[in-house]
């Protein structure tokens, strides 16, 4: 019997070990273990010269990471030296000295040999010996020794430094890490300009590479290459943006085989040719009066310009022929993309017929065929459903038994197919695509990381667990910015098992232990992790972008309005507080760091956190600058200069990032626009959702939507605003009046903002008109504006409801306000009715009553504002309304006759056969009433429609039910689960009082029941 094999990867020890742990996991001590490094003395580092290309050169990679933690560098040879600890390293059936080994009955590789990428570390005869049973199998074993010494896979990338030991022991027990669940694991460069495409020529082009200066050539994509291969990826789609991986050096191709990766080529680019090629090569065509091509202009690297299977059918066919020809001269490993879209990532001109699909992808495995000479079941091969492409699916369009299908996301996170497992098998398996970056509606997103990692994994947890694991793809943009969420990305892709939900802050914890060590990882991990949670309300590229939807169900964009809320349930200061106070927290663990590891948290924590912070600083002044300019306000111009300032701070921030870090090696890579989206005067009909040029450098004092300026008169005048309100008195229609009071309120208190409409100072009062309505400060001198907060002292309030004046004097003038105070009779228990709502968290019900085999379950922070819950395990079958397991949510309300209950939930697609995503909702024994998420907002799984828009740009899908409360009193909402996949974040009873905002009211009060 072999001996036991233990499989924790160094993250995993990391968790393992804690954040108070001094000593590197996954090290012995000297002694014990393999000496690496001892006494000034390294082991030699054998690699047979008959071994794999990347085995060869991933030894030397091993020396380069022990002499970057002890300052000594091993010796790298092809012969067993007579003395002294050895590492051998070497490919089953490639190097005769590892199979000497096994020949011998010294090393057993079973459970090893003959799987996928599988690692085996073991000494043997007092010597190391890394093996696998491949090539990468042999990397990733040589790779996670690296990490064990302390060499972060983004030492390069997010310069991240070695941790400096003098003495290197590694523990002598037989280890591996394991067979990938997911065979193919990889990314996508993608949308990579102005970032990446402007530092790349700088940092690899004139002077590096010689003839190719675009800077995405061969030395660019070795630092690619050995970043993918430290993380244990092996697959990668290379930039697109007027790239063209095989012709922009043509040593690219060669380098990857070099390094053992898998070439791929996106969705929109079959056959091994990026559309970039086709482009380049264009030659006019000849047509004739019917607009038909008479004479194709072929070139033989390139096409005739149009990109038509229909009409130019015979210049496409030549053209993917020299991609296969290419691939099967260079001897490159790839996966070759069927299909085909329009040219620029569009859907095809010639139309979705699903016969047209059926003859493209026959073709081209007809060329396939002929020009590799192979049984194309050895030829992996993949179809992409990306967008339209799926509808082909949807039709019943099926491509050959051996293809891999490649389900993909909706460009934001949410998956929009899964298989059918009540169907038969696909023997070629099925793939996902998935997105930390995009360019499209609702609008671009490609400035900083906004991946929330309860998202990813829910998501990458149910694509595993509908057998969703032959290729998997994430579209990482500049792949710079988007460390945390692809490494995440890759490591479940690896083993899903390691990382059940509950191991979620664990894995968080081990990403900055190993990148920053083990002292101030837990508060790393816990500012990343808030990080994320406040990123994923809502993209901050769309933090001018407000979307409305009126009772008719017509979507509005308004690019000059906040999403959040200026004036109901203090919102907009709320989140901004947030966010100052996290960059508070990221700057003061900064400053706790060594020096060594500044220029890395930057990178990998300071500047996404601060920038972000300071964004939101900004647009909080800029709307509010707007808002109170309508209103005639002072301290309007005060706030115009706020903003300013912010802007300011926010070029300074991206300067940091360009030239005062690392030396300057990242300049030009924080160069993404960020600000001015939505301005169509400038920047034309496609402004709403593609990327401005810049963020308006030169005319910082027109940031969009630009900040208003008041020429205020010498004469004071008395201004007056109330919670809840965006009007201003005098001057607004009506009598102001406060939101309704309630001594079971978790709003924030209700106030009077008293302001100034000229530049003279005055002095104000206030009084009540009852001596139980609280006033603080009671008045006092008005320079720009006073605000004041109003309370209730409810030992003295009277029963039932009562509207109390309070009068507001200054400047000659007076303003009469009410306040409506409500204090119930009745007892309160649960959750309790206030200022006109019932708002619950999903997480915080009564009870979670299960059915048969199925139960909702908890996934921490998957809500704007809290966790959610969803059904598990998520391959269940649907349930009838009332009939599958329920949350139960007891409370208390004052208010009878009809109400409306209000879902948010999470924006999923309806991802299986069926007519729609659906829940139901009841109210005590009532019979519940069905919702079709998929019906309820006008959208279906194949298209990306305005009210996609609307919700992924929002982040929820909010649907409502109408339902009529007979008596005042104790009731019990109930959510039953009809089908899986849905997830609900928070709930809300609108019983007459509910006010406009983004997340939703605060979350109600909860009495013991």
């Amino acid at each position: 019997m072999p001996s036991e094999v233990h499989r924790r990867t160094f993250l995993q020890l990391l968790a393992l070990a804690g954040a108070g742990s001094v000593a590197l996991p996954g090290l012995a001590e000297a002694g014990t273990g393999f000496p690496l490094v001892s006494r000034g003395k390294a082991a030699t580092i054998v690699v047979s010269p008959d071994d794999q290309p990347g085995v060869r050169r991933v030894a030397g990679d091993l020396a380069a990471d022990i002499e970057r933690v002890t300052g000594v560098r091993p010796a790298v040879s092809a012969v067993v030296p007579a003395g002294g600890p050895v590492v051998l390293v070497g490919t089953l059936g490639h190097s005769p000295l590892v199979d000497g080994l096994v020949a011998a009955g010294k090393l057993d590789v079973t459970g090893i040999a003959g799987e996928w990428e599988t690692s085996l570390s073991q000494v043997v005869d007092g010597r190391l010996v890394l093996t696998g049973s491949d090539q990468r199998g042999v990397i990733y074993g040589v790779y996670e020794v690296s990490r064990r010494i302390g060499v972060s896979p983004w030492y390069w990338w997010a310069d991240v430094p070695p941790r400096r030991q003098a003495e290197l022991h590694l523990p002598r027990e037989r280890f591996s890490l394991g067979t990938p669940h997911v065979k193919y694991r990889g990314f996508f460069i993608n949308d990579e300009n102005p970032a990446l495409g402007t530092w790349a020529p700088a940092f690899f082009g004139p002077g590096k590479a010689p003839g190719f200066p675009n800077g995405f050539n061969h030395l660019f994509f070795a630092k690619v290459f050995e970043t993918m291969l430290r993380l244990r990826a092996n697959y990668l789609w290379p930039a697109v943006w007027g790239r063209a991986f095989a012709e922009d050096d043509p040593l690219n191709h060669a380098t990857a085989k070099e390094y053992g990766i898998v070439m791929g080529t996106s969705h929109e680019a079959p056959m091994m040719r990026g559309i970039e090629e086709w482009n380049r090569h264009a030659v006019p065509a000849v047509r004739d009066a019917a607009g038909n091509i008479t004479t194709p202009g072929h070139d033989p690297y390139g096409g005739t310009g149009e990109w038509s299977f229909r009409r130019n059918g015979e210049a496409i066919k030549a053209y993917w022929t020299d991609g296969i020809r290419r691939m099967v001269r260079e001897d490159f490993e790839g996966v070759v993309t069927l299909g085909m879209r329009g040219n620029g990532d569009v859907g095809l001109p010639d139309g979705d017929g699903i016969e047209l699909m059926r003859e493209i992808i026959a073709t081209e495995r007809e060329i396939l065929a002929r020009e590799t000479g192979r049984d194309l079941t050895t030829v992996p091969q993949v179809w992409t459903l990306y967008k339209e492409v799926q509808r082909y699916w949807a039709k019943g369009l099926r491509p050959p038994d051996d293809v891999i299908v490649v389900f993909t996301d909706d460009n934001w996170g949410n998956i929009r197919k899964m298989p059918d497992l009540s169907g038969p098998p696909h023997p070629g398996g099925y793939g996902l695509y998935y997105h930390f970056d995009y360019v499209g509606g609702g609008r671009n997103y490609k400035w900083v990381d906004t991946a929330l990692l309860a998202n990813t994994w829910e998501q990458l947890h149910q694509a595993s667990a509908y057998g969703n694991d032959r290729l998997w793809v994430a579209n990482v943009g500049d792949m710079k910015g988007n460390e945390l969420p692809l490494q995440f990305f890759l490591d479940y892709a690896w083993d899903p098992g390691a990382l059940p939900i509950e191991r979620l802050s664990a894995w968080e914890r081990a990403f900055a232990a190993e990148n920053f060590g083990p002292a101030l990882a837990s508060d790393i991990a816990a500012v990343l992790h808030d990080y994320g949670r406040l990123q994923s309300r809502r993209k901050p590229e769309l933090l001018n972008r407000r979307i409305t939807v009126d009772a008719a169900g017509t979507i509005t964009y308004d690019d000059q309005m906040t999403p959040f809320s200026l004036v109901d349930y203090g919102e907009l200061d709320r989140v901004t507080g947030e966010w100052r106070d996290l960059a508070a927290r990221a700057s003061k663990i900064g400053a706790r760091l060594p020096k060594a590891f500044q220029d890395a948290y930057y990178e990998l924590v300071g500047y996404e956190v601060e920038a972000s912070a300071n964004l939101y600083a900004l647009r909080r002044a800029e709307f509010t600058n707007l808002l109170y300019a309508a209103q005639g306000r002072a301290s309007a111009n005060g706030l115009a200069a706020v903003t300013e300032a912010r802007f300011a701070d926010d070029l300074a921030l991206a300067e940091k990032y360009n030239t005062g870090i690392a030396g300057g090696k990242w300049q030009g890579f924080q160069t993404q626009p960020h600000i001015d989206y939505g301005d169509v005067a400038r920047y034309g009909p496609n402004a709403p959702w593609q990327q401005p040029e810049k963020d308006n450098v030169a005319l910082p004092d027109v940031i969009f939507p630009a900040v208003k300026r008041l020429d205020l008169p010498a004469a004071a005048a008395l201004g007056v605003a109330v919670d809840g309100s965006p009007d201003a008195w005098p001057g607004a229609a009506g009598r102001p009046a406060l939101p309704e009071f309630s001594p079971y309120q978790t709003a924030p208190p209700q106030y009077v903002d008293v302001f100034n409409r000229g530049r003279e100072p005055f002095r104000c009062t206030v009084s009540a008109g009852a001596p139980w309505v609280q006033v603080e400060p009671r008045g006092g001198r008005v320079t720009e504006e006073l605000r004041m907060t109003v309370r209730i002292d409810w030992a003295r309030a009277p029963k039932g409801t009562t509207t109390v004046p309070i009068t507001v004097t200054g400047a000659g003038t007076s303003v009469v306000l009410d306040a409506v105070v409500r204090n119930p009779v009745l007892p309160a228990r649960g959750f309790v009715e206030a200022g006109g709502y019932v708002s619950m968290e999903a997480e915080h019900c009564s009870a979670n009553v299960g059915a048969a085999d199925v139960a909702w379950r908890r996934i921490p922070d998957i809500g704007r504002t809290g966790a959610g819950m969803t059904p598990f395990p998520v391959t269940a079958a649907s349930r009838a309304p009332g009939a599958g397991p329920r949350l139960e949510y007891r409370m208390t309300l004052f208010t009878t006759g009809p109400v409306t209950v209000w879902a948010y939930l999470s924006p999923r697609s309806n991802v299986l056969p069926g007519d729609g995503l659906r829940y139901a909702v009841s109210f005590d024994d009532a019979e519940p009433q069905l919702v079709n998420i998929t019906t309820a907002t006008g959208a279906d799984d194949t298209a990306m429609n305005r009210q996609w828009e609307r919700t992924t740009s929002d982040n929820v899908n909010l649907t409502s039910t109408r339902h009529v409360v007979e008596a005042a009193g104790s009731h019990v909402l109930k959510f039953w689960m009809v089908d899986p996949a849905v997830i609900v974040q928070k709930l809300v009873v609108d019983t007459g009082g509910l006010r406009a905002s983004y997340l939703g009211p605060p979350e109600s009060l909860r009495w013991p029941w």
